[in-house]
């Protein structure tokens, strides 16, 4: 018969469990810095022996790393998600700027979707609130804070969107957007009226999910990626457009 004797759990695999599941779901998120030794052992309600026995058990899987005279940190696996080779080459080829729309356009479209049908309230107000944080940066002159903020809300997004593979592989994407490998989100909010039509678009995306309209959230984040495809697009050949005026210029100084 298929059967094996009960065995109680050591408490320091309940540890590694409960980790684990919140590195997987997201609640824990890499290069975060846990608690003291003391302090996490007092929450676990665990002995430090067998918290450390845990924690070197998560070390040896590459999910948790300790660093001298700073603590225990979730390892930032998630930028070895792309080799190294794989990110310059990214950097180094134009289309490689548009397949990466093409995909989010796709995957958070998908995403809105299901938080606008799966999303808890509390997923919602969190949303909420960061599109909040993002209506006071944009009265600000300095762009920075609210192109930081459109990273944090599509991130928050696919958080609602309770898909923990999706989670995973657009965390990585944005780590990569935030590295500037794929192109400066910075530039898209320097122009005024690009920040007017982004800050609408994310409103119309917030709407959607606080309305609980699944269609409706698709759509606006669809639009709203199409938009900035174009953006780029037209910033592109402007940029190309000023590269040839320069050599023009360069060319008259030479010949006066």
């Amino acid at each position: 018969m298929p059967f094996q004797k009960i065995e109680s759990e050591k408490l320091s695999q309940a540890v590694v469990r409960q980790i684990e599941g919140l590195i997987l779901q997201g609640v824990l998120r890499p290069g975060e810095r846990l608690p003291s030794e003391r302090e996490l052992s007092e929450r676990l309600g665990v002995s430090r022996p067998s918290l450390r026995e845990a924690v070197a058990e998560l070390q040896t899987a590459g999910l948790l790393t300790t660093r001298a005279g700073a603590g225990i940190f979730v390892a930032d696996v998630l930028n070895a998600a792309f080799s190294p080779a794989l990110i310059r080459l990214f950097a180094s080829h134009e289309q490689a700027v548009f397949d990466y729309l093409s995909f989010r356009r796709d995957m958070e479209g998908l995403a809105a979707e299901r938080a606008a049908r799966l999303g808890s309230d509390t997923d919602l107000r969190v949303i909420g609130a960061i599109f909040a944080r993002m209506e006071a940066a944009h009265q600000k002159r300095n762009p920075t804070d609210e192109a930081a903020l459109d990273a944090e809300f599509h991130m928050a997004i696919v958080e609602a969107s309770h898909n923990v593979i999706m989670l995973h592989m657009m965390r990585a994407m944005f780590g990569l957007l935030r590295e500037g490998v794929f192109y400066n989100r910075s530039v898209m909010f320097r122009q005024r009226s690009t920040r007017e039509a982004l800050l609408d678009q994310h409103r119309a995306i917030n709407a959607a999910l606080q309305a609980r309209n699944p269609a409706a959230a698709r759509a606006a984040i669809e639009s709203h990626l199409s938009f900035v495809e174009v953006a780029l697009l037209d910033q592109q050949k402007a940029d190309r457009h000023e590269a040839l005026a320069r050599l023009r210029l360069q060319h008259e100084g030479e010949r006066a």
